[in-house]
This record gives structure tokens, C-alpha cells and sequence, in this order.
């Protein structure tokens, strides 16, 4: 411990895959303190398998490797695409055993964020009737991280506004990339719409609508398509939490303002990865063709839209075509696009130059974060880390040294699966 630390491990509940777990807690987390750097920002910070605490139920309080480098690969993969996140500072390994399906070497990751307080933060003393509990803490979260909050008639009632907002941007910006985050319990879910807790994650490769990352998810409550209703029922939990500071319509009112907000920024997101600057009623069909098209043919999700950046109407476009098992679906809807790209102002070239700062050329898929694991496990050799956390800090340039990692996952990435576990 440093001279004046004192390390905590947090309180909290939440509901799991629907059902109310009354007592969480950092079972592998340690909260060391807040720091202040040198641009004035605060920040907690936190190690994760580091060991036992009063919420590890039994467990050793450690975290294996394959998930601590999963862990600290995508969360600065998510920094590096522009998606509010916690952050990854550092990841020790170690030689010591660590038991889980088999046995597994240890590693500790040290994150970091402004806050790492949840929904099931509120939820624990909601559920216990400690009334002053939730009050004391969403004073200090409205003091520490929504200053603005508290000159509105009743403080507490702007506070959900302001969480419903950034929960419903930060879930635009995930369907937006194509990332599933695979286990969105309310103690997985950040009072700052920040990407916390990373298990069995998965970006897309084939576009499935219905795609579940998370093996432990058999009948898709996390499901990709779901996540969007997700983060409403989680924002639901969390406003029925804090109804012992405000009226139970405010509340609903508050709830009600985030279908407009994620559709809202989830259409500005996808007009931006089609090139349209200009906010036409019929973008809305061009899109739902679009995905209806790229579901029934298994086009990669991030392939094409890269590959859309350069895009011609003048032209077959054969790198995306060839993307489509049918390729008529493809031409049907380039004419619309093309016909679409007529009320545009912007050549060409600046079009495409806009739309490859937004979409990425790299994600973390999980065959490359499984390379990196290996040769970590089995040969101590952890160069691919870093490669992959060099390559996944700057997704939008073109790196051409790892051009391979830009395309079609291998055979073998069909076989992986993550669970919680993860």
C-alpha cells in the first residue's frame, strides 16, 4: 500500500439476466483512491484480481489471464473508437495458479475511471429501505459528476435525465460499431454511460441482428439486438431506486425521454458511416434496407463499411459486392444509395475521407485477442499485446504492416465462444 492509501472494495447489488441479486460487491476489485493528473482530471483508481474481499462469495478474488488481457485490450480498443469507457492502465502476469474450469495463471489489471459507481450502486439500499443511503450518494454523484444537476428544481429527478441521455448515447455508439457487450446486468452498468465490466464481449463479424456473444446467454436476454431495450429495463431498475427521492411520474417521464435520445443519436451515428451529411425522411428506409440486406447475405459488418467509405457510383464497387453471397441485393441497394448521394454536397473524395474517421478499419475481434492469449500462455510472450493495442489505439488508420488483421476472421475463429467465465 502507498503512505495514505486506503483500499476499498465497493458495495453494490444488481439484477442478473433479470432476476435480483441482493448483495454483490468488488469480488476481485480493489479501489485503491483518486488521482489528480496534470490536466486537472480526477480519477479512481482500481485493481481487478487482486485477491479476496468481503464480496468475493467464497471466491479467490483473482482474475486469469485470458481475461485480464481481454479486459485490457478492449477497453483501449473502445477509447481508440471514440466510445466512452473505463480504462486500462497495466496488466501484470503471473506465474501463480489460479483454479477455474482448469487451471489458469493469474493476472491483475489496473483500471482506471472517473467513477466506477453502478446502478446496482442505488439498487443495494433501495432494496434494503436505507432511504438517507441513497440520498448520501446521489448527492456525492450529483457534487462529483453532474454539478449541473443541482440547480434544477428537484436535483435528483435531473440526475436520471442525465444518466438516461448518456446510457442511450453510449448503447447507439455500441450498435453503431457492432459491439456486444454480452452481460448488461444493472451492477454492470456505469452512472457516467461509461463501457464497464468487459467478459464475454464480441464485436460483430457476420451481421446477425440476433448475434449472442456470451455462451452463458442461451436465450439471448443480451442478445445484439436487444441491447437497446436493455439499457431502458437497467435505467428502469435504477429510476424505481431512486423513488424515494422524486415522484414516480417524473421519473416516467424522465424513462420516456430515451427511445427519442437513442434513435436520435444512433441515426446521426449511421448517417455518418453512410457519408450523409444532409437529415432526409428516407435515410431511415435506405438504412433498414441496408441491414436487411447485410443479414440475409452474412456480410461483415465492419469489412463493408469500411470498404463503403470508397465507394463509387460510377462503378461496380466489386470489394463490396463480392461481400454479398447475392450479389443483386447489393446492386438493388446501391442505386438507392448512389440515387441517395445526389442530395449530398461533398465530392467524393471528401466524402470518403470522412466516413474512414468513422468507421474503423480495425476492431478487436476475438480470434486476435485468442492470439494473443496463446502465445502469452504458452510461450510468455506477450509482443501481440502490444502489436494489437498499438493497432487498436488508432482503428481508423490504415496500418499496413497488419493489413491481415483487417480482413475476413479465420476458420477456426467459428469455433471460438466466451461466457462469463471470459
Amino acid at each position: 500500500p502507498l503512505a495514505g492509501q486506503d483500499s476499498l472494495a465497493a458495495l453494490y447489488a444488481g439484477h442478473q439476466f433479470g432476476v435480483y441479486v441482493p448483495q454483490l460487491g468488488d469480488g476481485r476489485a480493489l479501489w485503491l483512491g483518486e488521482v489528480k493528473n496534470a490536466a486537472g482530471e480526477h480519477w479512481e483508481l482500481q485493481l481487478k484480481g487482486a485477491g479476496p474481499t468481503p464480496y468475493s462469495r467464497m471466491g479467490d478474488g483473482r482474475a486469469v489471464l485470458r481475461s485480464s488481457i481481454r479486459e485490457y485490450l478492449c477497453s483501449e480498443a473502445m477509447f481508440g473508437l471514440g466510445i466512452p469507457t473505463t480504462r486500462a492502465l497495466s496488466i501484470t502476469g503471473s506465474d501463480s495458479p489460479v483454479y477455474r474450469e482448469t487451471p489458469e495463471t493469474a493476472a491483475v489489471v489496473l483500471r482506471m475511471a472517473p467513477s466506477f459507481i453502478r446502478f446496482g450502486s442505488f439498487e443495494v439500499f433501495y432494496y434494503r429501505r436505507q432511504t438517507e443511503h441513497i440520498r448520501t450518494l446521489a448527492d456525492f454523484v450529483i457534487d462529483h459528476y453532474y454539478p449541473e444537476c443541482r440547480e434544477q428544481t428537484n436535483p435528483y429527478v435531473a440526475l436520471l435525465l442525465a444518466i438516461v441521455k448518456r446510457t442511450a448515447a453510449l448503447i447507439a455508439q455500441w450498435q453503431a460499431v457492432g459491439f456486444c457487450h454480452g452481460v448488461m446486468n444493472t451492477d454492470n452498468m456505469s452512472i457516467l454511460g461509461l463501457t464497464i465490466d468487459y467478459g464475454p464481449f464480441g464485436f460483430l463479424d457476420n451481421f446477425d441482428p440476433g448475434h449472442i456473444c456470451n455462451h452463458s446467454d442461451p436465450n439471448g436476454r443480451y442478445a445484439f439486438d436487444q441491447q437497446p431495450q436493455v439499457g431502458l429495463w437497467n435505467l428502469q431498475c435504477l429510476a424505481q431506486a431512486l423513488l424515494p427521492l422524486m415522484d414516480e411520474a417524473s421519473a416516467i417521464d424522465a424513462l420516456n425521454q430515451y427511445k427519442t435520445e437513442f434513435e436520435t443519436q444512433l441515426e446521426k451515428l449511421l448517417r455518418r458511416k453512410l457519408g450523409l451529411q444532409r437529415n432526409l425522411a428516407d435515410d431511415i428506409t435506405l438504412i433498414s434496407q441496408l441491414f436487411t440486406a447485410m443479414s440475409d447475405n452474412k456480410v461483415d459488418y465492419t469489412l463493408f463499411f469500411r470498404r463503403l467509405c470508397e465507394f463509387d457510383s460510377n462503378r461496380m464497387n466489386a470489394p463490396l459486392r463480392d461481400l454479398f453471397l447475392e450479389r443483386e441485393a447489393f446492386d438493388h441497394w446501391a442505386s438507392s444509395y448512389s440515387a441517395r448521394l445526389t442530395n449530398e454536397s461533398r465530392s467524393q473524395a471528401e466524402r470518403s475521407a470522412h466516413m474512414r474517421k468513422v468507421n474503423p478499419k480495425y476492431i478487436l475481434r476475438n480470434y486476435m485477442a485468442e492470439i494473443a492469449i496463446r502465445k502469452a500462455e504458452q510461450e510468455q510472450d506477450f509482443s501481440e499485446i502490444d502489436r494489437l493495442l498499438m493497432l487498436l489505439s488508432r482503428p481508423f488508420d490504415e496500418h499496413e504492416e497488419n493489413e491481415h488483421y483487417a480482413g475476413h476472421p479465420p476458420e477456426w475463429a467459428q469455433t471460438l465462444s466466451v461466457s462469463c467465465s471470459s
